[in-house]
């Protein structure tokens, strides 16, 4: 099982997931502890280019250009924002690994179709949804549309990874492993699990559910964690 400890940037800092409001946490510092602690994979979560507030593109590109100088192969997947073909290009110049398309999978079917012709490999398909149901721009705005609907789509587009970010009815909800199943079984693309995996028992969880191959994990809950820095080490492929 593969975890991505995911930093959610807001205003160049580093936010919890899922509460409003920068804490007093730099990115870079975080990054290089968990640099130095063995990571080989990272999650990048842009949270104002998602609510369409502004950016965080350049604390991106550093910690992007910082990963790059390690003596080992270090995998980052950004998300936020990413709805053109110069935004695609910019996070891959710069070393990103894995783009997450979301918002755009529901209003530019024309960018989606462009994206994928000229990033395919590099692409995931984000699926934001609170009870089977798909929220998009930073979860704010309701689609009316299903996780499956919304997946399906994204396999028929030509997408070959998928992201489910179940966004927790309420704090310390259970994760939402059904609709994660049904995703699996639906589009049969390899799939990644965030939003509500926030407890040791979560993770004991996802090696039983079929096609689930990783999670995102809030990196703010690395620190003083035995349990979720042994995962820190594990290759990136």
């Amino acid at each position: 099982m593969k975890i991505y400890p995911t930093l959610n940037l807001q205003h160049g800092l580093v936010v919890p997931a899922g509460q409003a409001g920068p804490i007093a946490v730099a990115p870079l510092e975080l990054v290089a502890w968990m640099l130095d602690e063995g990571a080989c994979r990272l999650a990048l979560v842009d949270v104002d280019a998602a609510h369409g507030t502004g950016n965080n593109r350049e604390v991106i590109a550093q910690i992007l250009q910082i990963c790059r100088t390690q003596g080992r192969k270090v995998c980052i997947q950004v998300a936020g924002g990413v709805r053109s073909s110069d935004q695609a290009q910019f996070f891959i110049d710069h070393g990103a690994t894995w783009l997450v398309v979301g918002t755009i999978l529901h209003k530019s079917p024309m960018v989606v179709e462009q994206l994928v012709a000229r990033f395919q490999s590099h692409l995931t398909a984000g699926v934001d949804a609170r009870g089977g149901r798909v929220h998009r721009s930073g979860w704010v705005d309701a689609t009316g549309l299903s996780a499956v609907e919304v997946a399906t789509r994204a396999r028929d587009y030509g997408f070959k990874r998928l992201l489910f970010v179940d966004i927790p009815e309420e704090v310390d909800a259970d994760p939402d492993f059904e609709t994660a199943r049904l995703l699996s079984t639906a589009t049969g693309l390899p799939l990644i699990m965030g939003g509500s995996i926030t407890r040791p028992e979560h993770l004991d969880r996802l090696h039983a559910q079929q096609g689930l191959k990783g999670a995102l994990v809030d990196a703010l809950l690395f620190r003083g964690n035995a349990r979720l820095m042994a995962f820190l080490q594990t290759a990136c492929a």
